[in-house]
């Protein structure tokens, strides 16, 4: 049973967003939605910003030499917007928030995607970031495989390589 909606959606929100970053603030509204997060009061440009912000502090994470630099760049990202948990039952049922209830969407979103991505480091393992394994694709992804082992961010890219290696291998 996975009683947690920070983990894997708010990750994989964030890779998303990473990956395609919003050029506006009604698309990010929509991304957010259509990714099931519910969007209350105005997201206006200075969200947008902060936002992308906040991409680009997640990305760090990903791009963590290491496990310890990699939690070191998350705590950062935690201490800068993640409050201590509270019950609320707002959007009709109860259910944790690690934030205060009057923050902007910007910092809502932060935290959503700093906490999950906390939960997903410790509950799957340190390594469950990443960058595509083809050397021409800079796409992040985040493993939630059953393995831990994803090398790619798509079943395209690992067919790809796999080609390529195939190809080399034979001349």
């Amino acid at each position: 049973m996975h009683l947690n909606p920070y983990g894997e959606g708010a990750v994989h929100l964030a890779a998303d967003l990473v990956n395609h970053r919003p050029q506006s603030a009604e698309e990010l509204a929509d991304r957010c939605r259509t990714a099931g997060l519910v969007v209350e009061g105005p997201v206006g440009a200075a969200d947008l910003a902060r936002v992308l912000a906040l991409l680009d502090a997640w990305e760090s994470v990903v791009d963590a030499a290491g496990e310890r630099e990699r939690a070191e760049r998350l705590n950062r990202m935690l201490a800068a917007d993640a409050d201590h948990p509270r019950l609320t039952d707002h959007a009709g049922g109860w259910h944790l928030h690690y934030r205060d209830d009057d923050r902007s969407f910007a910092a809502v979103l932060s935290t959503l995607i700093a906490v999950g991505t906390a939960f997903h480091l410790v509950g799957r393992g340190m390594h469950r970031l990443g960058r595509c394994a083809v050397a021409e694709c800079a796409t992040v992804f985040a493993d939630t495989t059953r393995t831990g082992r994803r090398r790619y961010c798509t079943q395209r890219c690992a067919n790809r390589d796999a080609v390529r290696r195939h190809r080399a291998a034979g001349r």
